[in-house]
């Protein structure tokens, strides 16, 4: 049994180790010049930082979260997350339902209020067998939150990283994920009592060296001569229960094909894709990510992350300190932090160049006070197309119309825009050991 994976980021390359683990043959074909995808990092001037965005190691599954440790080996450092909104000018505990203590008064009064009433309505609607599942995004946040967290941090704020009317999100994804937090959590906060969210997060790992991109390497090393990069799908079809895939000049010819490349990159390379297919795929939405890059010669703010929900606050949604996260993301007394700007094709950080971009960042990190320009010693910018998966009200029938087609050319699809699902780095791998589980009789 050959394999033919496409695309080597996390999922395709844990794909490939756990298939040839079991003995089969792999091959791995990536269109960048190295692999890695959303996983990749980049070291200038002695300052490590991630291309796809700011990643830490973290999963409930503890399966997966055991796998990576293992895989990683010693190079691995842990840290306690050290989170915060910033709100006002001041950093307040994130979650920001754990951190009300920290808001003015009136703000702090408006969220308590908003969160009571909106667990009486929950508990009432429930009594009374009339409780509906909310049908979008945005009121599943009203429903779960209240109007007074909903105001000031979570609608600022998932309108930043979406960049997508809420109203038209759906909410079918988010219930379950975001659980509402307890009632005697969000009164004890708003006491001034600590409280901890997220306590699966509270510590986490992170590469001593190399970014996150080593945690893909490790993985990638017993496979790594199966990987060929600079090879970009062009050609996927099926011919006597082969599958034949071709760049436009090669062809390799494999017995099972798995995909783990977007659905925009493998549905053009598919022949005869009818229109409602076609269409399909043009339906669905997802953002880009531009990375902001920035060293200092000076230390950074004690946090692992901020999340910067203000409008005023740039179109930066979320800025975190890789010099936080190991000894060796940054040179020793220096400082580092990543911006993330959600973007859309066409939108104002679409449209900016680099430097601008750059400036932009710089402009609103020194007036939150997070650094001085004069301490800035390295500055870049790297853009992911394919960054988020946004759940618009068309998504479930534009993804199902997809998958169904693909199916039906007996390609299988694995990962985060394979799928077309807002997989983390643990969802991926979990995919990926699940996949191999379904589908490998000796597994």
């Amino acid at each position: 049994m050959t394999t033919a994976i496409l695309g080597a980021g996390l999922t395709g390359c844990t794909l490939a180790r756990l298939l040839a683990e079991m003995g089969e043959e792999v091959v791995v074909l990536e269109a960048a010049g190295d692999y890695g995808g959303l996983c990749r990092s980049v070291t200038m001037d002695g300052f490590t930082f991630d291309l796809g965005g700011s990643h830490i190691i973290f999963s409930r599954d503890e399966e997966v979260m055991a796998w990576m440790r293992t895989t990683l080996g010693q190079n691995r450092e842990e840290r306690h997350r050290e989170t915060k909104c910033f709100y006002r000018s001041r950093y307040v505990q994130y979650p920001f339902e754990n951190g009300l203590y920290d808001l003015p008064p009136d703000d702090r009064f408006r969220c308590v209020d908003g969160f009571v009433r909106a667990v009486i309505a929950a508990e009432l609607a429930a009594e009374s067998g009339e409780e509906a599942p909310a049908r979008t995004f945005l009121d599943w946040i009203y429903r779960t939150f209240g109007d007074g967290i909903a105001n000031c941090y979570m609608v600022p704020y998932n309108e930043k990283i979406w960049k997508y009317p809420l109203d038209e999100m759906s909410a079918h994804w988010v219930d379950g994920r975001v659980p509402r937090p307890p009632l005697a959590d969000v009164l004890r906060a708003a006491c001034g009592l600590p409280t901890e969210g997220y306590v699966h997060q509270a510590v986490f790992s992170y590469p001593a060296s190399g970014g996150i991109e080593a945690l893909v390497r490790a993985i990638a090393a017993p496979i790594e001569d199966r990987i060929r990069c600079g090879f970009c799908v062009r050609s996927v079809r099926r011919e006597e229960g082969r599958f034949l895939i071709s760049d436009g000049k090669t062809t390799v010819v494999a017995d099972r094909c798995i995909s783990t490349i977007p659905l925009q990159a493998l549905i053009p390379a598919i022949d005869e894709v009818p229109p409602e297919v076609a269409d399909a795929v043009g339906r669905l939405v997802y953002n880009g990510v531009a990375c902001v890059f920035v060293g200092l010669q000076a230390p950074v703010p004690p946090f692992s992350w901020v999340y910067l929900p203000e409008a005023e606050l740039g179109y930066a949604n979320r800025v975190s300190f890789p010099s936080n996260y190991s000894t060796g993301a940054a040179p020793s007394g220096y400082g580092s932090i990543l911006a993330e700007c959600t973007y859309r094709p066409g939108d104002p950080v679409d449209t900016m160049d680099d430097a601008a971009l750059i400036d932009h960042v710089l402009d609103r990190l020194e007036a939150m006070g997070v650094l001085s320009i004069e301490d800035v010693v390295v500055t870049g910018v790297a853009r992911q197309p394919f960054a988020y998966v946004v759940y618009d009200l068309a998504y479930q029938e534009s993804v199902r119309i997809v998958r169904e087609f693909v199916a039906e050319r007996g390609v299988d699809l694995v990962g985060r825009f394979a799928e077309f699902e807002y997989l983390n780095m643990d969802g991926c791998i979990r995919h990926a050991l699940d996949y191999v589980r379904g589908h490998c009789r000796c597994a």
